[in-house]
């Protein structure tokens, strides 16, 4: 089932969409209502992760920032270190 939304959005973005959606054959809502179904299963899932890593900083699962500066330092070097846990 699908419901109406009614959203402003500035006229350069308009006239990209109405551009995309004949370049794509598609139409403007079905190109807005797919870009919104992204982004909010996007935001949802950044949510769900801050909330973990917020509920492991209090449980004191936490690496040191010198130990994750030090291990990103290594990156491309020959002896590059092993990801700190």
């Amino acid at each position: 089932m699908t419901e109406t939304l009614s959203i402003r959005i500035d006229s350069t973005t308009k006239r990209r969409l109405e551009s995309l959606a004949k370049r794509s054959r598609r139409t403007q809502s079905g190109l807005a209502a797919e870009a919104i179904t992204a982004f909010v299963d996007l935001e949802a899932s950044h949510q769900r992760e801050v909330r973990a890593g917020v509920k492991q900083l209090n449980a004191g699962e936490a690496v040191e920032h010198t130990v994750v500066s030090k291990w990103l330092s290594s990156w491309g070097q020959a002896a590059e270190g092993k990801p700190p846990q």
